[in-house]
């Protein structure tokens, strides 16, 4: 299973419908809307996806996808 960041779990947890290939649709269509400017947003965008598409809908499912708002 890929290593997320808190950074890109975090994303993930804002943008997430439920399935692996939903999440993948929501940050592409999330990202069409970004700025060229918005360089750090961008990459950590592109980092999720590529660990997204590499990983299967079993390891997704194992996924802890809940905010932490402790820190």
């Amino acid at each position: 299973m890929e290593n997320f960041t808190f950074e890109e779990m975090n994303l993930m947890c804002i943008y997430n419908p439920g399935t692996r290939l939903g999440l993948i649709g929501e940050l592409e269509a999330m990202r069409r809307h970004l700025e060229a400017e918005e360089t750090e947003l961008l990459s950590l965008t592109d980092s999720v996806l590529a660990k997204l598409r590499a990983m299967d809908d079993a390891a997704f499912g194992e996924l802890e996808l809940y905010p932490d708002f402790d820190l």
